[in-house]
């Protein structure tokens, strides 16, 4: 079964008893990139009363409160992510305090309803999962090797120049097997594999 992100980042603002709730969902992927995301939200907004968050990234799932009543923001948040069947996203609530006490009932609802409109406007796309191939080639096979990249829409995410060339490609983890005997056959053989790191 597919599971699905998103394509772009997304962002509403509400304003519920005169506290500002701005409502981000943002495709991330993976909880490292979560908490660089939540880095540049606190620089950004460092006048915030709070910024709550939720995460769906496989196993690196998360939330926080970030100082609201227990369960009144992070779970709601997180609730609204596995209503849309996604993975890989991180929504967050910046709040600005506006003088007037939500109670922890208001504050469910308001957490809710920044997240659910930010998610609403969001598109989602099928998660494909991505994996490595670490390759060296002679530089006389590198134009082939490119084409075939560029023809595969892969993506050439690094390459080294010593006495040959040193590329990783990036690619469906459905197409590794098959992409592995396709720069063997192109190269005659020439093409050296290497498993690449988790």
């Amino acid at each position: 079964m597919p599971t699905f992100t998103l394509r772009d980042r997304v962002s509403v603002e509400i304003d519920i008893r005169k506290s500002r709730f701005i409502g981000l969902a943002i495709p991330v992927e993976d909880r490292v990139a979560a908490m660089a995301e939540l880095d540049a939200l606190r620089a950004a907004h460092a006048g915030a009363t709070h910024i709550c968050w939720a995460l769906l990234a496989g196993g690196q799932s998360g939330m926080s409160d970030d100082g609201e009543p227990s369960g009144t923001a992070g779970r709601p948040i997180l609730e609204v992510l596995r209503h849309h069947d996604v993975d890989g996203v991180l929504a967050a609530v910046i709040r600005y305090y506006g003088g007037i006490k939500l109670g922890a009932g208001g504050l469910v609802r308001a957490y809710t309803d920044a997240i659910a409109s930010a998610m609403q406007r969001a598109e989602r796309v099928e998660r494909i999962p991505l994996g490595d191939i670490d390759v060296e080639i002679d530089y006389a096979d590198e134009t082939l090797i490119r084409r075939w990249i560029e023809q595969g829409a892969y993506e050439l995410a690094d390459a080294a120049y010593g006495m040959r060339v040193r590329m990783r490609i990036r690619l469906p983890v459905a197409a590794l097997s098959e992409a592995r005997d396709a720069l063997r056959d192109m190269t005659s053989g020439r093409a050296l594999l290497f498993d690449t790191e988790d």
